[in-house]
């Protein structure tokens, strides 16, 4: 039988914390949190992870996916919004 590769809830906040970022709970409220303390330097590495999660062959079970299209990307569009003005 063969295996998936899954990104569930806990390898998104462990990967969270290998970035630095200090989160606990699941995948909203990791999610939720990272957003609010972003600098350019963990908004860069929080971008590179989201590239290498939807890019990958891994399939990304849907709380993971709904955490990342409802916390993570509009945080990080709105930090690229908040530079750029």
């Amino acid at each position: 039988m063969m295996h998936a590769d899954l990104i569930d809830e806990q390898d998104l906040v462990s990967e969270l914390r290998a970035l630095g970022f200090e989160v606990s709970g699941n995948a909203e409220q990791a999610c939720t949190a990272v957003v609010c303390g972003l600098n350019e330097t963990n908004a860069r590495a929080l971008k590179g992870l989201v590239e290498k999660l939807y890019t990958g062959s891994a399939t990304i079970l849907p709380a993971v996916r709904q955490a990342i299209d409802q916390q993570l990307l509009p945080g990080l569009m709105k930090f690229k919004q908040s530079k750029a003005g």
